[in-house]
């Protein structure tokens, strides 16, 4: 292989395991109010955001993300009209949600403005004008503060925040205090559909640990993943309902929703992916069925940098 002079990202997965990624030249290296934001030019992965040492979205692999966050939840509730986005810099989780016909209004919640100005100018082909959608709300705030004290109530509530960090922004949104005060803002049926860290075994805690969480709020709790290569793991999100179960949707039934109700075109997504999710391998049930911690505000829990 020729030898190339070049500038090397690593992500650290534990102090024992890192991803290192080549990148061809920088466009931002900024220090926000909240946050260092990278974005950069991969060899491998083309262009990228990379929030506080971790990997945050790819050019080539950002849609397995986000189609994974967004249409399990999005599909599963009868008729999703307002959707509330927790974060989602990129604007890419508006992309996707704005597929779905039946939705009259999204509001985005994220605290930092100077990422989400940068990801307007330097990440088109995330968000593809979707902040300048009528149906768009972009409000810059805490989103903990916003959830607490607005008097919406959402059909579908998103969480695309980053990991929590000691001395982060982000960390008070994954409490059980916080999701016993945020389920009061899901409608009748509404469901949350969230972000939780890393699948691979080495990081795994945080998710368990939000899993077990969530179970002492929500009736219907959920765990599914997707490998998504430029994080070289197996990411994590949780789908929560008190009257959803996202496994009782049969394949046939799921397919003659997204033909109905989705326009544009899914690369991730369909019936048949929606099924696999959901079922999970035996080590990974029994790792969460023995979780009992649960993260508050006095015993948070960080992922790992």
């Amino acid at each position: 292989m020729k030898k190339r002079k070049n500038i090397w990202f690593k992500e650290w997965f534990t102090e024992n395991e890192f991803h290192s990624h080549r990148l061809k030249k920088y466009l931002i290296t900024q220090k926000t109010k909240f946050q260092k934001a990278v974005v950069a030019d991969s060899a491998s992965f083309g262009r990228c955001l990379i929030l506080d040492g971790e990997m945050q979205s790819a050019e080539m692999d950002e849609f397995i993300y986000h189609e994974a966050l967004v249409h399990p939840a999005m599909v599963s509730h009868p008729a999703p009209e307002k959707v509330l986005v927790m974060g989602g810099g990129e604007g890419a989780t508006l992309r996707e949600i704005l597929k779905h016909k039946q939705l009259k209004e999204a509001i985005m919640v994220d605290i930092d403005d100077e990422v989400v100005e940068f990801c307007k100018k330097h990440l088109k082909t995330w968000h593809t004008g979707s902040f300048d959608s009528p149906k768009v709300k972009l409000i810059i705030a805490d989103a903990r503060k916003y959830v607490l004290e607005t008097n919406s109530i959402f059909d579908v509530i998103i969480s695309d925040l980053p990991s929590p960090i000691e001395g982060g922004p982000a960390y008070l949104l994954y409490t059980l205090e916080f999701y016993k005060k945020m389920i009061n803002k899901l409608s009748k049926g509404g469901v949350f559909v969230l972000q939780a860290g890393s699948g691979n075994l080495l990081q795994i805690d945080l998710h368990k640990m939000l899993y077990s969480t969530l179970r002492n709020v929500f009736r219907y709790v959920y765990p599914y993943y997707t490998f998504v290569p430029s994080f070289d793991v197996p990411w994590a999100f949780i789908f929560c309902s008190n009257s959803i179960n996202p496994m009782e949707f049969s394949e046939n039934r799921l397919a003659g929703l997204i033909k109905k109700r989705i326009s544009g075109a899914l690369r991730f997504y369909d019936a048949q992916t929606h099924a696999g999710l959901f079922r999970i391998p035996l080590y990974l049930r029994e790792l969460l069925g023995r979780e009992k911690r649960v993260i508050t505000e006095k015993r948070p829990v960080y992922f790992f940098k």
